[in-house]
């Protein structure tokens, strides 16, 4: 530590021994008694180490003050050495203003972290149900009369499994976007192409004919997105249609309708929350609350909208506005 301290200080010390040099040279020169100035320069070195003296205790006690409030820093910043200079003041307010930051971002780790948790165990849950129905399907001893359904449980594992991987690659710094010019009929025919088994399955009228219009958007994210929409329409509807067609009065705009139980009222507003499952998925017990979360960010990266309109008994109408808007990614 002193060695430390004789470093910081090493200019005022060959500046107060360049000044009792001068002060020797001009005694010398102008032949003073030498008892005189000699007495002198005596009287300033011990003046000058009584100083110095004091001025290290001082540094010691700041520094053990610095190493103590390193080690509580973690918990707060009140404990900081008072201030000597304007020097000072200003690291400790670059000092405040990094722990501060870094506590915003241990803060918004913990509760990213909790959300992933919450959402991992969940999933975790939701696909041991299609695992058990086939495992059970095979089981039997006519299972092969059973390929359709043990097809249709495969699906929904494929289907968790995408959006459990969607999911982490959203705000992952890897994310591949390609925007371009896309068909967006060639977009919905993947998607309807997909889902082929399960309209069969629950006998659920499709209703569309080609849109050839041209958008700018990425097809992989796209389909994505209007799987989903598909997804949550089939979930939900026993019985009836599935429509698909461009909304006549907004240009360049989506709708996906469906005759299905319909969204309560009150959940309309908060159902592109992150994990809100709304009165449908309390009852249903199948809802992440991740779907149309995932949905509307990926549509807000690429500058599109989504507005949902419901009724309950009646249907549920999801419109995607695809006119192009400036992409800002976040």
């Amino acid at each position: 530590m002193p060695k430390n301290y004789i470093k910081g200080k090493y200019l005022i010390i060959l500046a107060f021994a360049f000044l009792i040099g001068i002060f020797f040279l001009i005694a010398e020169l102008y032949n003073m008694p030498k008892d005189g100035y000699i007495y002198a320069i005596i009287l300033c070195i011990f003046f000058g180490s009584v100083f110095m003296g004091y001025d290290f205790f001082k540094y010691s006690q700041k520094l053990r003050n610095l190493k103590e409030s390193r080690l509580k820093l973690e918990f707060e910043t009140k404990n900081m050495p008072k201030i000597s200079d304007g020097i000072e003041a200003e690291y400790q307010k670059t000092i405040i203003g990094l722990y501060q930051r870094n506590v915003e971002i241990l803060s918004k780790n913990d509760s990213n972290m909790t959300d992933m948790m919450d959402y991992y165990t969940l999933w975790a849950h939701q696909i041991k149900t299609p695992i058990a129905a086939a495992r059970l399907l095979l089981q039997r001893e006519n299972y092969f009369e059973s390929k359709a359904a043990i097809t249709m449980e495969l699906f929904k594992i494929e289907q968790y499994v995408e959006m459990v991987l969607q999911y982490l690659r959203l705000d992952s710094d890897m994310t591949d976007f390609i925007i371009k010019q896309q068909n967006l009929n060639n977009i919905i025919k993947n998607a309807v192409k997909k889902y082929s088994m399960t309209f069969i399955n629950k006998k659920i009228i499709l209703e569309y004919e080609p849109i050839n219009t041209l958008i700018v958007s990425d097809e992989k994210w796209l389909t994505f997105v209007i799987e989903q929409i598909l997804s949550n329409s089939l979930k939900y509807t026993s019985k009836g249609k599935i429509s698909i067609y461009l909304d006549k009065e907004t240009e360049k705009t989506l709708v996906i309708e469906d005759t299905g139980i319909g969204i309560q009222k009150e959940d309309l507003p908060r159902i592109c929350e992150k994990g809100y499952t709304g009165y449908n998925g309390r009852i249903d017990r199948k809802s992440t609350g991740i779907g149309l979360y995932l949905c509307q960010k990926i549509l807000k990266k690429f500058g599109h909208t989504l507005i949902v309109e419901s009724e309950v008994g009646v249907g549920t109408k999801v419109k995607i506005g695809l006119a192009y808007k400036f992409v800002r990614f976040e």
